[in-house]
C-alpha cells in the first residue's frame, strides 16, 4: 500500500486537507466573512443561517458544531467573525485550545468594513503560513473518518453498503476511528445495531438514544412516510423504513461499536462509534466533520451530490444507471458488482484505492465540482 500522508497539527491530530477557514459566529456575520474570503484567495467562508437567540441544548450543539469545525484537523487556521465579542471569544478560545492559529473579530462598534479589513490581514498571514506546511507520513490508526448513505435504493443494501462494510472492518482493525449515525434510518434494525454494542452500557445508551428519537416523533402526532423513506427511496424500490434500515446497516461492517456520541461530539478512541444524527446528508456530514472526521465515505444508489467545505466526501455507487447518468459525481464505480463481474472483496479494494489516493491529496468529485454544503443541525425554534 502506498504510504499515507497528511498534516500533523499542534495537538497531534492528523488531517488530510490544509484549509484556512473564515467562520461566522452568526447569520448576520456571513457578509463580513464572505467579504474576507473574496479578498483572500485560499480561504473558505462557512456561511450558515443560525446563531441568534438560540438557547439550551440547541445553543450548546451550535457552539459544539462551530468549535468542532474549527478544531477539525483538516483546518490549518481559522478566522472567526461575529457580531458580539463574547460569543466570538467563546468560539475562538475553543479552537485555540488545539494550538492552531486562530483570531476572532467582532463587528459591534467596528462595522463590516473595518472588521473585514482587520480579519483579511489575519487571513492573509494564515494562508501564507499554511502554504509552508508539508505533508508527512501518517498511520491509519491516526485517522477519524465517517460513513453515510443517501438517495438509497436496493443496490446499496445488496452491493454498495456490504462493500463499504468490509472497508470499515479494515479501518477498525487498523486502529482508525469510524463514525456512523442516521438515527431515523435505523428504524426496524435498531435491535440488530444494539446487539453490536461493545458493552451493556453502550447498548443501553444506544437504545435510550433511539427511544428518545421515537418518542419525539410520536409526540408530534405525525407519520414519517414521505420523509422516511423519502419519495426518492420509494421510487427506487424501498417501500418501508425497515427495508431501508436493513440495507443501511450493511455498511457498518461486523465489528462492535464502542460508544454513543452526542451530535458533533468527538470519539475518544479508535473503533466504530455511533453518533445521534439526522439522516439528512449535509447535516450528518457537517456533524461528523465537527466531531473530527477528516474524510467521509458516502454510498449512493440514485445519486446524491453532497460535499463539504473542509472534508472530502468519497461517492460510491453500485447502480449502473446512476454511474452512467451522474458519472461526474461518482468516485468509485461498483456497478460490475451487481452482475457478478466483481466480488465484494474486489469492490472493497476499489473503495480502498480511492480512499488512499484521497488521503494523499487527490480531490474527490464533490471537491472538484465545488460542492461545499455546510448545514447546521437545529433542535428547536429560537427564542
Amino acid at each position: 500500500m502506498n504510504q499515507l500522508t497528511g498534516y500533523r497539527r499542534p495537538d497531534g491530530k492528523v488531517g488530510v486537507r490544509n484549509h484556512v477557514i473564515v467562520l461566522p459566529v452568526d447569520d448576520i456575520s456571513n457578509t463580513a466573512a464572505e467579504g474576507v474570503a473574496k479578498l483572500i484567495p485560499g480561504t473558505l467562508a462557512l456561511a450558515h443561517p443560525y446563531g441568534r437567540l438560540q438557547f439550551g441544548e440547541d445553543l450548546e450543539l451550535f457552539f459544539r458544531t462551530l468549535i468542532g469545525t474549527g478544531r477539525n484537523p483538516n483546518v490549518a487556521a481559522a478566522v472567526v467573525v461575529g457580531i458580539e465579542p463574547k460569543w466570538v471569544q467563546r468560539v475562538t478560545e475553543g479552537i485555540a485550545s488545539t494550538g492552531k492559529p486562530v483570531e476572532g473579530f467582532s463587528i459591534e462598534e467596528q462595522g463590516d468594513l473595518r472588521t473585514i479589513a482587520q480579519a483579511a490581514r489575519a487571513a492573509k498571514a494564515f494562508v501564507q503560513d499554511a502554504s509552508e506546511l508539508e505533508r508527512e507520513p501518517i498511520g491509519l490508526n491516526e485517522l477519524v473518518v465517517s460513513i453515510k448513505c443517501g438517495e438509497s435504493d436496493p443496490t446499496l443494501g445488496v452491493a454498495g453498503n456490504p462493500a463499504l462494510g468490509r472497508v470499515v472492518d479494515r479501518l477498525v482493525d487498523a486502529g482508525a476511528a469510524v463514525i456512523f449515525g442516521e438515527t431515523s434510518e435505523l428504524t426496524g434494525a435498531e435491535h440488530l445495531v444494539a446487539a453490536r454494542a461493545a458493552t451493556p452500557e453502550v447498548r443501553e445508551a444506544f437504545l435510550e438514544t433511539y427511544r428518545s428519537y421515537v418518542a419525539f416523533i410520536e409526540s408530534q402526532g405525525v407519520n414519517l412516510l414521505g420523509s422516511q423513506p423519502t419519495e426518492g427511496n420509494i421510487r427506487g424500490g424501498l417501500s418501508t423504513i425497515e427495508e431501508k434500515a436493513l440495507g443501511n446497516i450493511q455498511k457498518l461492517g461486523t465489528r462492535p461499536f464502542q460508544s454513543v456520541l452526542k451530535p458533533a461530539e468527538a470519539p475518544k478512541g479508535p473503533g466504530l462509534h455511533f453518533m445521534d444524527t439526522s439522516s439528512a446528508a449535509a447535516e450528518m456530514v457537517t456533524l461528523a466533520a465537527a466531531a473530527g472526521s477528516v474524510l467521509h465515505f458516502f454510498t449512493t444508489g440514485q445519486g446524491n451530490v453532497v460535499g463539504h467545505p473542509i472534508i472530502p466526501v468519497i461517492k460510491i455507487s453500485p447502480n449502473p444507471k446512476t454511474v452512467r447518468t451522474m458519472s461526474e459525481h461518482i468516485d468509485v464505480d461498483l456497478s460490475r458488482l451487481l452482475v457478478g463481474e466483481m466480488t465484494l472483496e474486489e469492490a472493497a479494494d476499489a473503495i480502498w484505492e480511492v480512499f488512499v489516493r484521497t488521503v494523499r491529496g487527490r480531490l474527490t468529485a464533490a471537491e472538484a465540482l465545488g460542492h461545499r454544503e455546510f448545514v447546521l443541525t437545529k433542535l428547536y425554534r429560537s427564542a
